[in-house]
């Protein structure tokens, strides 16, 4: 008989998947953050420089004072625009403290419900669920979709739309074949990429360079290499100098690896580049979190006989009987095909079991009745999976211990 199960809850174990649901929000409110202090440091550098100058000029009656009120103005209308910044910022993070809130709250929830069966643990499930659909849409560009599904359920708070909004425009742009809008990303983030080494920036300004050649604009393209991938020859050698090998041969050439560097499949390799820039930079999980939900479910639930020639499922013809196994499932068989099965410590068996002469366990009631359901003469019996037929004197009793 089967070993009863504890049905009680462990938060900790249901929040491993629910990691990124707080971290994005910390990571907005530190890039928030980082960004107004460069332009505080920024517009303070540049006023002290101009208040220092303006104050000299005057001392020395180097203007007259409708100069001096003018360069005053100016600073005052500078410190203006800073303020507008920086209420953005603020708006921005206020707007961020509110979804954190709420997602805390959504994880309190869970330390509230004692047990699985709990019907309120079923309503968190699905509220998480459709949280990974919603996931799963904005990653694979179904915006849409997302939005329409995140607002009839009513977990915009809890999922990250802005966010991949913005990262599925700037994929798309680049897929398109325009740096335009990823190199705007990274000029806007350049503060939060710059400790990490990468190389992002680098390999667009690359690409424009790449088109200028293919465009056979060689004096422009000479100027922009001169300009941003000669800076970079310290920590990109190689790519460097084979861009200075690219000006000595036309587009249609077949020498490697210009030819590679002038094939459009170049686009998809910088929009992946961006993506993983992206989720590292805000610590988001580079597949979905509905696939990483399904492959731990169905490694936990997978044996290894769900993939057996003579495994028990409805897709399976060598098989006599059903299964209530999800793996062996037609939906999910496929599914779990390439996934590893997990170490089980504990099994059930059948009651009396025996062994049949192919080593195959089973219960010896079931044997039995099942042997005459497909009208086997008296003292045979017949293995519902492999559907060989064997004596009923061959059949061992065995003794689990």
């Amino acid at each position: 008989m089967a070993e009863f199960t504890s049905t009680k809850l462990n938060p900790e174990s249901h929040l491993l998947l629910d990691q990124p649901l707080l971290r994005l929000p910390v990571e907005l409110l530190r890039k928030n953050f980082k960004l107004a202090a460069v332009h505080v440091e920024h517009d303070k550098k540049q006023l002290l420089s101009v208040l220092k100058a303006t104050a000299n000029d005057a001392l020395l009656g180097k203007k007259d004072p409708s100069e001096t009120l003018e360069s005053l103005d100016n600073m005052i209308n500078r410190m203006k625009n800073l303020k507008r910044k920086l209420e953005g910022f603020h708006e921005e993070e206020k707007v961020t403290h509110w979804q954190t809130r709420q997602r805390l709250e959504h994880l309190h929830n869970l330390y509230q419900i004692p047990s699985l069966s709990d019907v309120k643990y079923d309503e968190w499930s699905r509220i998480r669920l459709n949280r990974l659909v919603a996931d799963y849409l904005l990653r694979n560009g179904y915006v849409e979709s997302a939005k329409a599904l995140a607002k009839e359920k009513g977990i915009e708070d809890l999922v990250d739309l802005k966010v991949f909004v913005q990262c599925n425009r700037v994929e798309e742009s680049l897929r398109r074949g325009s740096t335009q809008e990823c190199l705007a990303w990274c000029s806007e983030h350049r503060e939060l990429t710059r400790k990490t080494n990468n190389t992002l920036e680098f390999e667009l300004r690359l690409q424009q360079f790449i088109e200028l050649r293919r465009q056979g604009l060689l004096l422009e393209a000479r100027q922009h290499a001169q300009k941003y991938i000669s800076a970079n020859v310290e920590h990109n050698n190689t790519e460097v100098n084979r861009a200075a090998g690219l000006l000595a041969y036309p587009p249609e050439t077949r020498v490697e690896p210009y030819r590679s560097m002038y094939s459009e499949s170049r686009w998809n390799i910088l929009a992946d580049l961006f993506l993983k820039t992206h989720h590292e930079l805000f610590s988001l999980p580079t597949r979905p979190l509905l696939h990483i939900a399904l492959s731990a479910g169905l490694s936990a639930l997978k044996t290894p006989s769900c993939h057996s020639k003579y495994a028990s499922s409805s897709s399976n013809a060598n098989s006599s009987t059903t299964t209530v196994c999800p793996i062996c499932s037609t939906e999910l068989n496929e599914l779990a095909r390439n996934l590893r099965h997990v170490q089980h410590n504990k099994s059930s068996v059948e009651q009396d079991p025996v062994v049949l002469p192919n080593g195959r366990v089973y219960g010896r009631d079931r044997l039995l009745e099942l042997s005459a359901k497909v009208g086997l003469e008296e003292g045979k019996v017949k293995d519902p999976t492999t559907l060989e037929v064997f004596d009923a004197s061959q059949v061992r009793k065995i003794f689990i211990s």
